[in-house]
């Protein structure tokens, strides 16, 4: 099973950044989104969904006669590990739990257009907060990213609460239930068509129920989940390994199953969605790129490739739109960096702005 094309398109575990989102006060949003929803990923103003208490749990819930029972409490067989080696996460009392290290497992098995069952719960010991707070994510055809958090009294940016479609679309509502109880999503999931030529025809279209609570209803993703930027769609293989995402903290699964749907149509979009690109002169990009040492200590990077700025944060590559020669913001990612030159013109220092923390750096000697 080739399982490389998810890998890529995932994010990391926490790292300060992360906490910094989660813990920075809010910042005004910038002027500049360059997604449709009109908003940047993880942006502090979004306003986060209204909590509602769920009716009486009726977990677990007994799968249909034409269902792939993917996990019934006894066996990972139907499971793999990233490259393809037997699952490495472990079963107690019929419950599957992720192991911090383990990594995501996939499902043996590839699929399209399905609805899927999953029962999961957050540790009871609450441990932790915003995104290190019972922190998974059930990943259809490995690439779209419906989350799975600790939600119940638990602050965070409302594109990355539990259901959320991780990093674009809230929840509509906050349907959790209290750390380590059981918890259902049922999601209806329809695989993203492509034509001939390999240009996007349909988006991904997605509807989940949390705890038997709509909380997103026939969304289209604007590309796989992704960690501080975007990807567009790519033509790849129609049918795709379903994956769950090992984030470091010991969440639980039980009772997955799953009906395969026969494929609908929809009318493809009136436009594609293409990026707004921005460039910026080369004989001032020239002045800007190279190393800068972080006053908390190591290295970031500013690069130039064709025509564009990249910061290298953390190993990702962020886009840079420039407003002025001293200003940019991320193209994705609600943020923004500012610059401050020497005598001679060149870039000498950066102070970079995310989730209420500023951070800063100066060139490299």
């Amino acid at each position: 099973m080739n399982i490389s094309f998810s890998l890529s398109k995932q994010r990391p575990r926490l790292t300060v950044l992360i906490l910094a989102l989660i813990l920075g006060s809010p910042f005004l949003r910038q002027s500049d989104a360059q997604l449709p929803t009109g908003w940047k990923a993880h942006d502090l103003d979004r306003v986060p969904p209204q909590v509602v208490t769920p009716g009486p749990s009726n977990l677990p819930l007994a799968a249909p006669s034409d269902a792939i029972v993917l996990f019934d409490g006894t066996s990972l067989d139907l499971w793999r590990s990233e490259n393809n080696s037997p699952a490495k996460w472990i079963i107690q009392d019929g419950v599957m739990e992720s192991v911090p290290g383990s990594g995501y497992i996939f499902t043996a098995k590839s699929f399209g257009d399905v609805q899927l069952h999953v029962e999961w719960a957050a540790p009871a010991k609450v441990e932790g907060n915003g995104q290190g707070r019972g922190n998974s994510g059930v990943f259809l055809q490995g690439l779209f990213e419906v989350q799975v958090l600790d939600s119940f009294e638990n602050t965070t940016y409302a594109d990355g609460q539990a259901g959320s479609i991780y990093g674009q679309f809230p929840p509509l509502v906050n349907a959790s239930r209290k750390p380590g109880e059981w918890q259902a999503y049922d999601i209806v999931f329809r695989k993203p068509t492509f034509g001939d030529d390999g240009k996007l025809l349909n988006p991904a279209r997605m509807t989940v129920l949390h705890n038997g609570v709509l909380i997103q209803d026939g969304v289209r993703p604007l590309g796989p989940t992704s960690w501080l930027q975007h990807h567009p769609y790519t033509k790849g293989e129609e049918l795709r390994p379903l994956s769950f995402q090992d984030h470091g903290n010991p969440v639980r699964y039980r009772n997955i199953w799953l009906r395969e749907l026969a494929a609908d149509s929809i009318q493809a979009p009136e436009k594609p969605y293409d990026p707004v690109i921005v460039e910026i002169p080369a004989d001032q990009q020239a002045k800007i790129v190279g190393k800068f040492v972080r006053d908390s200590g190591g290295i970031w990077e500013i690069v130039s490739k064709e025509g564009k700025l990249y910061l290298s944060l953390s190993g990702v590559p962020l886009e840079l739109v420039p407003h002025s020669q001293e200003e940019f913001g991320l193209k994705y990612t609600a943020g923004k960096l500012t610059l401050n030159y020497d005598s001679t013109g060149n870039a000498s220092a950066i102070q970079f702005f995310m989730g209420g923390e500023t951070m800063h750096a100066s060139r490299a000697p």
